[in-house]
């Protein structure tokens, strides 16, 4: 599903190594967590494998297309077919309901207008937010809009799910209902997820765990 082949990030002059020669193979429907502190080359990978940045060398090959190669209008399509994307601090649009929301995905992928509420609330049945899909974002816990924010991540159904921290803003509580939704699809292994987290007992719920330092992977992989 993904492979890396000494990909490497480098920013600045001098250039300073932010993923540094990182060779990474990936199996469909694997899930895997990256750990690591910050600035050890976590966000950078993560990055790369969303066609949100070029890495400087190497390969990035995500379901057979080569992003380190990749133009503008490939990069679209790539991310509004194949990707899911999780941000720690959920993204959700304001002035947009839950479903509306969720519905964006479905919208830009030029979905028909008259079957998209309906996946919309199927998705978010999966969740469970069903009952929430009326409010808005500001109305919600910090563990229902991360639970939106899964629900619109997977609506269009991607090969790829990239998660980043998607339970360092949530309580003990929340934080524990958002990885069940995680494993949950995990466990389906139609996607293959991909989530950075700093909390060791966290990336114990996936197949495989990769921990980074200076932008290389560390040889204590598991």
């Amino acid at each position: 599903m993904i492979q890396l082949v000494k990909a490497s990030r480098s920013y600045g002059t001098p250039p300073v190594m932010a993923l540094d020669s990182v060779s990474l193979n990936i199996g469909q429907g694997e899930f895997l967590a990256i750990t690591g502190a910050s600035g050890s080359g976590k966000s950078t990978l993560l990055n790369l494998l969303g066609g949100l940045d070029h890495p400087t060398s190497g390969q990035v090959i995500v379901d057979g297309i080569h992003l380190e190669h990749a133009d503008d209008q490939t990069l679209t399509q790539y991310r509004r077919l194949k990707l899911g994307i999780v941000f720690q601090f959920f993204n959700l649009l304001p002035s947009m309901t839950v479903v509306e929301n969720v519905e964006l995905p479905l919208l830009l992928r030029g979905d028909p207008s008259s079957g998209v509420r309906q996946s919309a609330l199927s998705m978010l049945d999966q969740v469970g937010m069903t009952r929430r899909a009326m409010h808005f974002p500001h109305q919600l816990s910090g563990g229902e809009m991360q639970r939106a924010a899964i629900a619109r991540g997977l609506v269009h159904t991607p090969s790829l799910l990239l998660a980043d921290e998607p339970t360092g803003n949530l309580d003990s509580e929340n934080a524990s209902q958002v990885l069940d939704v995680i494993a949950k699809i995990a466990s389906l292994r139609t996607t293959t997820v991909i989530m950075v987290t700093h909390s060791d007992s966290v990336a114990a719920l996936a197949d495989r765990r990769i921990r980074m330092r200076d932008g290389r992977i560390t040889p204590d992989a598991t």
